[in-house]
């Protein structure tokens, strides 16, 4: 197909990093973003079990993400197939890609961040190891994982073969990229302000065949952790971007085609406002459930087990009675009753999801979690 580059914006030569910023403009919004990010930071940090409260926002993260490239996916369905993994943890190979590409996402998120722990730092060797873990499997295997760019790249109309953006050249990809990691390192910028720049940087490079845009947005929550503007690396920021999708392109295109950076900052300030206050909204609603449901729970399940068991259903809101079990030492026999008694219950706290069939057991969700994290 012929390609139709008429309209086509194409990559800001020696434009990155802007020679100023119009802190007049963006001040106000700078001290929002700051000041929103903090208070969700300062409330995970004062929670007592906060991997309760992180489990979903990771999976939603990993659906919204992966499901801005055209992978679609629901959160029902990756935590079904977690639980539906095998004891030896290999899972169905009949699964949906889509599924299997939103998984990789949330493997390559979880070792970037372990890596990041033990001191690796933010560098080429991340990020293509970051790259090969995300298209490692399925409709990605055969784009390169893990290398960068050797032909030019565009983003555009397939059918139509109309190119909006002509990225960087691979040629000069790896000054580009030495320049953006150098940047990322060391400037005199606010955190907020280095991370948004290196954002739309990393995008306008595009320097992947496939899966530029999820490893730009995990760069995102790698640089606001390793900076110290939040404490802990459990910041997503991929809803606002997907429910903003068309101002989210349009802001990066006009860094471009129109030198206008400032427009790019106020959007992206925006967004990490806005996603902390969402993030902080979830989080309490997380909280208050898991708080009414200590009662409950007791209740249904007259047990001293009763709170085991709920931070378990938590962690995994959709599981098997052997995965609760095993997290929990809790007997079989014993979980198998207490889920018998909450399915009894009419409140609805479960729903069956998937029938017991021969030697394959049933799974079950807890549907009061879910209604808050579904996207």
């Amino acid at each position: 197909m012929k390609l139709n580059l008429e309209t086509a914006v194409y990559y800001h030569d020696g434009a990155f990093p802007p020679a100023s910023i119009d802190y007049t403009r963006v001040v106000q919004a700078l001290v929002e973003a700051g000041s929103a990010l903090s208070r969700y930071d300062q409330e995970l940090n004062l929670l007592h079990n906060r991997e309760l409260f992180l489990v979903p926002l990771r999976n939603q993260e990993a659906v919204v993400s992966s499901r801005m490239e055209g992978t679609i996916s629901t959160v029902d369905e990756i935590l079904q197939y977690d639980s539906a993994e095998d004891e030896d943890g290999s899972a169905d190979t009949n699964v949906r890609s889509d599924i299997v590409e939103t998984i990789l996402y949330r493997r390559a998120l979880n070792y970037a961040q372990d890596e990041i722990s033990d001191g690796r730092p933010i560098n080429n060797t991340l990020i293509r190891s970051m790259h090969q873990m995300l298209l490692s499997i399925g409709r990605g295997a055969s784009k390169n994982p893990g290398q960068y760019k050797s032909e030019q790249n565009y983003i555009g109309d397939e059918r139509s073969g109309i190119i909006s953006y002509v990225p960087i050249s691979p040629e000069k990809l790896p000054e580009g990229m030495d320049r953006l990691l150098e940047y990322m390192a060391e400037t005199e910028h606010t955190d907020l302000i280095r991370t948004a720049l290196a954002h739309v940087e990393f995008e306008a490079l595009h320097p992947f065949k496939d899966g530029n845009g999820r490893i730009g947005r995990i760069l995102i929550t790698l640089m606001l952790w390793s900076s110290g503007t939040i404490s802990s690396p459990h910041f997503y920021i991929s809803r606002y971007m997907e429910e903003n999708k068309a101002a989210y392109i349009a802001n990066m295109k006009a860094v471009s085609s129109e030198n206008d950076w400032t427009s790019w900052l106020l959007f992206f300030l925006e967004a990490v406002k806005e996603q902390a206050n969402y993030n902080l909204t979830v989080m309490n609603q997380i909280r208050e459930l898991y708080e009414a449901m200590k009662g409950i729970f007791s209740d249904v399940t007259g047990s001293k087990h009763a709170i085991t068991l709920l931070d378990a259903i938590f962690t995994f809101p959709a599981f098997r009675c052997q995965q609760i079990s095993r997290y929990t030492k809790i007997p079989p026999a014993t979980v198998n009753r207490f889920t018998n008694a909450l399915l009894k219950d009419e409140r609805k706290l479960l729903r069956v999801v998937r029938e017991a069939a021969g030697r394959r057991p049933a799974i079950y969700s807890f549907e009061p979690l879910l209604e808050i994290i579904r996207v």
